[in-house]
């Protein structure tokens, strides 16, 4: 059974479909908030335990997000009789990539991604301008990148959850 990520920039809504999946008992993780995904010193490759919030000017610099490979594995292993969602993004996406059947993008335009990343209660990134200037300027490139790293469907964000959440669905179990 696959092992299938769903991906895409800050703030595209990873976490609610990961959430809508759950709801709908499918065996999804969501990599920021279940541990799978830490903050890493990039100079010294140790990870932060307890990060600023808001970080400070030059923190994105030196800092990076990133996925734990080892972690990916083990539930990859755990879960190989069943279809896994695995839903985030890090910057080393490459480093992982070859762990999953599936990757599916899930894109928005600019000012949706603004809107969302300012007005967004669950964490609060993006809220700063540091974040933000960042996140936008990633999100120009996401598409481009996940389609290079192999992305089987790409997924426009902006559609109703229920709705992206089928898209997923339909390519995890027809692929």
């Amino acid at each position: 059974m696959p092992l299938v990520w769903v991906t895409g920039n800050a703030g595209v809504g990873k976490s609610e479909v990961c959430a809508l999946l759950k709801s709908r008992r499918k065996f999804a993780v969501d990599a920021d908030w279940d541990g799978f995904n830490h903050w890493v010193d990039r100079t010294t490759g140790q990870a932060v335990a307890d990060p600023p919030d808001p970080v400070p000017a030059g923190w994105l610099d030196r800092y990076g997000w990133q996925t734990s490979r080892t972690k990916v594995e083990a539930l990859a292993a755990k879960a190989s009789d069943k279809v896994v969602f695995f839903c985030g993004s890090a910057e080393n996406d490459a480093e992982v990539r070859a762990l999953f059947d599936l990757v599916v993008c899930l894109v928005v335009d600019d000012s949706t991604l603004r809107d969302r990343l300012l007005t967004r209660t669950s964490n609060s990134f993006g809220k700063h301008p540091e974040e933000l200037a960042a996140a936008l300027d990633a999100n120009g490139r996401a598409e481009a990148a996940y389609r290079r790293l192999g992305a089987t469907i790409v997924v426009d964000g902006r559609r109703p959850l229920s709705e992206v959440a089928d898209a997923i669905l339909a390519a995890a179990y027809e692929g």
